[in-house]
């Protein structure tokens, strides 16, 4: 079987190598899935190609999100069937193994009325979704978001379906407009000099219940500190990478003195919750995976304006980097396998 795969060959190198590969029999309750839609996570994936993730060694396919069809089932399998149309965390290859024993090995049917190229944004929606579970926001609460990136712009959404009153930053105009058009209403640039003042217009100078850092820039957090008010939380969603000197004197007595704050920190990581479902954990990956294809197919969950380009797997580089070096164009980038 000819498989062909984006490759990170090494530091900063992007291939695409196609090869026959000896498929081994599949397991009993293994799946094979053809890739019809992969998305790069942005963030992620370029902190791999830069070889700054330890965890990623070259050379190596990158990537964790995909939408296929079922070719071909393990002889255990019985909640799928041939020609099923899947959501998994595959990488960027034609032909995607799932093992669906394997407590990781999330697969999940999509409905049959949905654009296939925007499901496969369902991974982002995920790593969104645990912000709000571990938060404590409540009907009528002022939330605000820093970082209007996928992760971040879905994080906005989701918390404004929580019954979040919604305040989005980001330093760039193209993803404040991309927030206004998925339904953020207090979308703004974000200005230094400005933002308390802004925000306190908002909330009736109440600050925000809870704040969402999604951008994982630690330079971000002290500035969107004070907006927090008093027994507030912090949500700290987007990964922090890069070093970065302060005073972290400062942020302490914020959290635990100025304005008596008593402010709570809590991290948001997608891999705080098991996969599967699980009796005695009420979230799990597949129940937030479940529910965003859900709330797409209601129209809940605003996809679209995010997606900004389809490119075929050749054009790998041209994908990265645009996502590195023209963010405001490049946001919600999709690989197209369905011709491969």
């Amino acid at each position: 079987m000819k498989n062909t795969r984006v490759i990170f060959s090494a530091p900063n190198r992007i291939e695409v190598q196609s090869a026959m590969e000896a498929l081994a029999p599949l397991g009993a309750h293994d799946l094979l899935i053809q890739t019809h839609y992969s998305l790069i996570s942005a963030g992620t994936e370029l902190a791999c190609l830069s070889g700054v993730e330890a965890w990623f060694s070259f050379p190596n396919a990158p990537g964790y999100a995909s939408v296929g069809e079922v070719v071909e089932l393990g002889g255990q399998v019985t909640d799928f069937a041939l020609g099923d149309i899947v959501y998994s965390m595959g990488n960027h290859a034609q032909y995607q193994r799932v093992n669906t024993a394997d407590p990781r090995g999330l697969c999940v049917k999509v409905p049959a009325s949905m654009d296939l190229a925007q499901a496969v944004f369902t991974r982002m929606v995920c790593v969104a979704f645990t912000a709000l579970r571990v938060s404590t926001i409540e009907l009528g609460d002022y939330v605000a978001v820093t970082g209007l990136g996928l992760v971040g712009n879905f994080a906005a959404q989701l918390a404004g379906l929580q019954g979040g009153r919604v305040i989005g930053l980001d330093l760039s105009q193209r993803r404040v407009e991309l927030a206004r058009a998925c339904g953020v209403a207090h979308a703004l640039v974000l200005n230094p000099a400005t933002l308390q003042e802004d925000a306190a217009a908002i909330t009736g100078g109440a600050g925000v219940t809870t704040l969402i850092e999604a951008t994982g820039n630690p330079r971000a957090l002290p500035l969107a500190l004070p907006l927090v008010g008093r027994y507030g939380e912090v949500i700290l969603l987007g990964t922090p990478r890069g070093a970065y000197e302060s005073d972290l004197t400062e942020v302490l007595r914020h959290v635990h003195l100025d304005g008596l704050g008593n402010v709570t920190f809590k991290g948001a990581h997608e891999w705080r919750y098991p996969v599967p479902r699980d009796a005695f954990v009420k979230h799990s990956i597949r129940r937030n995976a479940e529910l965003t294809l859900e709330l797409m197919c209601a129209g809940e969950l605003q996809v679209a304006p995010l997606h900004s380009h389809t490119l075929k797997p050749e054009q790998a580089e041209q994908a990265y980097n645009g996502l590195k070096h023209q963010k405001d164009e490049y946001i919600g980038v999709v690989f197209d396998w369905t011709d491969i």
